[in-house]
């Protein structure tokens, strides 16, 4: 089950940006469940000043499996979105935050690769799917934007890709990027 947090829709901005959290926004120690343990990834306040300032809508898109294996609570994962609004500032904040709790993945959950929550999104504030993307380190963010209908972006990491995934990338379907800042450099 999933837990998203938001603030009124403005049918105004047509645009979004999807970030994942661990090793998109801050450093990823895995279960990264303490707030003391979030610690920004270079460059990302910048990268959200310049979505901002080219009217994109962020969202917050995190799976957290560990909610459900008993391991933290909800409770634990908002304090770390409490930090991380803290660490980001006032002006750098999500429309909605989904926390996608599943351990495993189904199709009427909110679990990356998952589309769910983009496509609620998608509706809800009457976004452009081609002027959206999905920006994640790991290819269930990728998956997720491709199956949402919108832009998929992978940052570098250490995570192995599969053979599905380098596919798409060689295809064009995926687009790969060092940083959240590099990416948001193209845009602008």
């Amino acid at each position: 089950m999933a837990v998203c947090f938001s603030k009124n829709p403005q049918k105004s901005i047509a645009k979004a940006i999807f970030l994942d959290r661990d090793g998109t926004l801050n450093v990823d120690y895995g279960y990264v469940y303490q707030p003391e343990k979030i610690h920004l990834l270079p460059g990302v306040p910048e990268a959200l000043d310049l979505f901002i300032q080219k009217d994109f809508l962020l969202f917050l898109f995190t799976n957290q499996p560990g909610i459900e294996r008993g391991m933290y609570t909800r409770q634990d994962v908002e304090a770390c979105h409490q930090r991380l609004q803290t660490l980001l500032g006032p002006t750098r904040c999500f429309q909605e935050i989904c926390i996608a709790a599943e351990a495993e993945v189904a199709l009427h959950h909110y679990r990356k690769p998952s589309p769910r929550f983009i496509l609620e999104m998608l509706e809800k504030y009457h976004l452009d799917p081609q002027q959206s993307y999905m920006v994640g380190d790991k290819e269930t963010d990728a998956f997720a934007g491709l199956s949402g209908g919108i832009h998929s972006i992978l940052l570098d990491s250490d995570y192995p890709r599969s053979e599905r995934c380098k596919t798409l990338i060689a295809e064009g379907r995926i687009h790969c990027l060092p940083t959240l800042l590099d990416f948001a450099r193209t845009l602008a």
